[in-house]
């Protein structure tokens, strides 16, 4: 992985800080560390604006950056992930920015996420390099497998071609 993990700043865990736990238990907010990171929010970002552009067209990084509202120095790091994974290309000189590779339409969310911050896993338990010592004894351990298979099966079941034509029919209503 590419960026530095202090780069990697999760998203906020509560929208209000001040709101007590229990209360939001009562109210039906929880507050949650399971989030996708900055890096793979805007790098899921990045791809599906590079799918939206026609074939031969590339994207200056400035130009991604508005598209997708991310700092340019951070999308920077994010696309040299996505470009060591084979998902886009760079370019440099007049003609340069960045094109999507066919690898980069087809591949999934799990593909896009796991380019940029590694395997994506529920919990310590379910990784595929952490054999947990636990799981004979511990009664969540199913609940955490069955959990980790349904999300992968999420994020497995979207190409980034896929997103694209819906934020295209998203933007453009009348074409549906």
């Amino acid at each position: 992985m590419t960026i530095p993990p202090q780069e990697l700043k999760q998203l906020p865990i509560m929208a209000d800080e001040s709101t007590s736990k229990e209360s939001n238990c009562r109210s039906g907010v929880h507050s949650s560390s399971m989030q996708l990171t900055r890096a793979a929010d805007y790098g899921l970002r990045a791809m599906i604006h590079l799918a939206s552009l026609p074939d031969t067209e590339r994207a200056l990084l400035p130009q991604m950056a508005r598209a997708t509202s991310a700092p340019e120095s951070f999308l920077s790091k994010v696309l040299q992930s996505l470009c060591k994974a084979g998902f886009a290309k760079s370019h440099r000189g007049q003609s340069g920015g960045f094109e999507i590779l066919p690898s980069g339409r087809c591949a999934t969310i799990s593909a896009i996420i796991q380019a940029i911050e590694g395997p994506v896993s529920l919990n310590v338990c379910t990784g595929r390099d952490a054999p947990c010592s636990r799981k004979h004894f511990c009664p969540a351990h199913p609940v955490w497998l069955e959990a980790q298979a349904a999300m992968l099966a999420v994020l497995n079941a979207r190409t980034i071609t896929e997103l694209a034509e819906s934020a295209s029919a998203l933007a453009h209503p009348a074409r549906r």
